[in-house]
């Protein structure tokens, strides 16, 4: 029976990887560039970003409305995102209609005109998307967070950037980033559905022939630094993160990391949810998250509550995360494995998540990872590795992000303290 993931590196050195998917009728296919808001100077932050919107603004064959219209005559669907390590490019699209969006991808990847008309406008786009994001709290306290985490450095900047930044960005920035950055040594092609891997091959070596090929620059490494960030604002809320430097992809505790943070607070089950709001009603939103990176993370909780809650809301979370570091349950590990199995086999359904999944995997990892080898990994994971994790994490310097009526949040020492304790 032949392998349904198929991969092959072009002469040019641009890996093609694709997943048949025999039961779906739509293919999804994507082009994921290994660059990001990590790898600008500081003179250029936001400009993969920038990238990203004017990667729809016209080429040489086709003009914006021209490749809106000839993606959406078909029904189907055309999207990009940037990320601190990423930036992605992607369709989906009936199965017969493929050769088109590979057409278009690559054109766009390839041909992108950066018309000055085209620039100015966009421009103005951007500095309205980082207009709403300043006008909405809860977005923008992240931003503060990692900005504190990560300070000085490109791993602490905003992916949108700056107003000042991008008024003044260039042309001449954008195709020169372009051309360092987009080469087929730093991206992946993937595709998964209702395919045949040799056509896909066949494709991208006509549509992405142009791509460039110059050698790769090393990302700047990440260096944790930590601290506080506290800004009174006149807002209904007060907007808390409070976070600790954390496991990389390739850390052994990376499932357990992952696990932690849904048993702590990753639903309407897990520990700060059932203590902070259920029991103690001081929130309508908190949670927990890991953000991996290639070389660190991040472990994070986010609460948004009132003026006067914010006394109570951080030591009871200090409580938290010093009880998870003595005392974890059977049966909370089983519901927390059960979350992440769940999540990790129904996205096996999903012709986008499988494309993008293949793809990381290969700049993660350097390879494909079975399902059968993630799944045992999840099952590995013990209440033993939990209590360790947490206190690997937890007994590190924190970051704190504040935003609104915050002047009963604890400072950073005392919560040092607090944990230290």
């Amino acid at each position: 029976m032949t392998d349904p993931i198929q991969m092959t590196r072009l002469p040019s050195g641009l890996i093609v990887v694709t997943e048949r998917m025999e039961r779906v009728e739509t293919v999804s296919f994507g082009a994921y560039v290994a660059t990001g808001t990590r790898d600008e100077t500081a003179e250029e932050n936001g400009v993969s970003h920038f990238l990203e919107h004017m990667a729809f603004k016209g080429t040489e064959r086709r003009s914006a409305l021209q490749i809106a219209e000839e993606i959406e005559n078909v029904g189907g669907h055309i999207n990009a995102y940037t990320a601190r390590e990423q930036t992605a490019y992607y369709v989906k699209l009936l199965k017969e209609n493929l050769d088109l969006g590979i057409d278009i991808i690559g054109d766009i990847l390839t041909h992108s005109t950066f018309d000055p008309t085209e620039i100015e406008r966009e421009r103005g786009v951007i500095l309205q998307e980082i207009g709403q994001a300043n006008d909405t709290p809860d977005d923008v306290v992240f931003d503060h967070f990692q900005a504190t985490a990560y300070p000085n450095q490109p791993m602490g900047r905003p992916t949108l950037g700056t107003e000042d930044l991008i008024r003044t960005m260039s042309r001449d920035t954008l195709m020169r980033y372009m051309s360092a950055h987009y080469t087929t040594g730093n991206m992946v092609v993937a595709a998964a559905g209702n395919l045949h891997h040799a056509d896909v091959v066949r494709q991208v070596e006509r549509h992405f022939a142009d791509l460039g090929t110059t050698a790769l620059i090393p990302s700047t490494p990440s260096l944790y630094g930590g601290g506080e960030f506290r800004q009174e604002k006149d807002l209904d809320q007060a907007h808390v993160v409070l976070g600790f430097p954390s496991v990389g992809y390739n850390d052994p505790d990376y499932y357990a990391a992952l696990m932690l943070s849904l048993l702590l607070g990753g639903g309407m089950s897990s520990r700060l949810f059932q203590e902070i709001r259920e029991k103690r009603g001081l929130v309508y939103s908190v949670y927990s998250f890991n953000a991996p990176f290639l070389d660190g993370g991040v472990f994070g909780i986010y609460a948004g509550t009132g003026e006067k809650e914010c006394a109570e809301l951080v030591p009871v979370t200090l409580e938290e995360l010093k009880k998870v570091q003595k005392n974890v349950g059977e049966e909370e590990l089983a519901r927390a494995r059960a979350q992440l199995k769940a999540s990790l086999l129904m996205s096996l359904e999903s012709t986008g998540s499988r494309c993008e999944q293949i793809a990381r995997q290969l700049q993660l990892f350097g390879r494909l990872i079975p399902v059968a080898e993630t799944v045992a990994r999840v099952e590995a994971v013990t209440t033993d590795d939990i209590r360790r994790v947490a206190a690997r994490i937890f007994t590190q310097k924190p970051t704190l992000a504040a935003l609104g009526p915050v002047k009963h949040v604890l400072p950073l020492d005392t919560i040092t303290e607090n944990l230290a304790a």
